[in-house]
């Protein structure tokens, strides 16, 4: 069986345990503050996390994240290359919301090993559950076109969800991330916002805005259940950003409605994906299994 690499942006919220266990690496995006400072997005540390989730509380001037080069991209390809793998698939955020996947292909057809470039449509947990059900592919001996067309293919047909709740909607706002959401800004103080990312466009799309946490929650599984029936098979991934008491109750509501295949991890949003969604954002991925 061949060797291969699976890379996934840093915007791809994974477990750092994921990272060995499915023998995935991460490739950084970047943030510079206002004040000039830079720095990778390059750390799955809960302890880093929270002094970067308390600087943006801060802060009154968010910060702005970039893109990985090509050159970037080809520097890690050929570390892959030299450590004796065959072939490399990339696993990006939606194009909608980055230049990323633009800089993978580029530096694709700059080395001679094949690489396969995935555009998920989707950013942070869910991501990480694409770099899971690509390890399952590739363990049955398909190399990295079949399996990143298979991946595109349930991609396209709604296997892949991402739903999360935002408690400040100027974050999103202020980054330009979100699309579809007149009627969502304006006074917004102590109101959370459900958010869905598109399976068709990979955008973020508002869809509900309420009072508490409570409710948040509600609306969130009450958004699920519109897109993968109950009962269903299910993988589940909870993620947050210093909202930890967030994902209890969806963890709990979501048991009860699928049937979930495997014990569900938690992860943490990183520095890019905060700073977009801000601080107090909770949600979770969830791949629809349907076998």
């Amino acid at each position: 069986m061949k060797k291969v690499k699976i890379l996934l942006d840093s915007t791809g919220d994974i477990p750092k345990e994921w990272l060995e266990k499915y023998d995935v690496s991460i490739v950084p995006l970047h943030i510079t503050w206002p004040n000039g400072d830079k720095e990778d997005d390059d750390t799955r540390e809960l302890k880093d996390l929270k002094e970067y989730w308390k600087k943006l509380r801060e802060t009154d001037k968010l910060p702005v994240s970039s893109q990985p080069s090509p050159a970037e991209f080809l520097e890690i390809y050929q570390e892959a290359k030299n450590r004796g793998y065959d072939e490399i698939l990339v696993l990006c955020i939606s194009t909608a919301m980055s230049g990323t996947f633009n800089s993978a292909t580029l530096a694709s057809r700059e080395i001679d090993i094949p690489i396969r470039v995935v555009d998920t449509k989707k950013a942070s947990g869910v991501n990480a559950l694409v770099a899971m059900r690509a390890r399952e592919l590739l363990n049955e001996g398909k190399n990295v076109e079949e399996v990143g067309k298979l991946l595109e293919n349930e991609i396209a047909s709604g296997r892949f969800h991402a739903v999360f709740y935002v408690s400040n909607f100027d974050y999103l706002v202020k980054g330009g991330r979100v699309s579809k959401f007149q009627g969502f800004v304006g006074n917004l103080l102590s109101i959370n916002v459900g958010i869905y990312i598109d399976h068709k466009t990979g955008e973020m799309i508002p869809f509900k805005k309420v009072r508490g946490s409570k409710k948040a929650q509600k609306t969130l599984i009450e958004k699920i259940i519109e897109e993968v029936p109950e009962g269903s098979s299910v993988d589940v991934i909870l993620v947050h950003a210093d909202n930890e008491e967030g994902i209890g109750p969806l963890e709990e509501a979501l048991k009860k409605i699928y049937n979930v295949r495997s014990p569900i991890d938690v992860s943490y949003m990183g520095k890019v994906i905060s700073t977009h969604v801000g601080p107090g954002t909770a949600g979770f991925g969830l791949y629809w299994r349907k076998d």
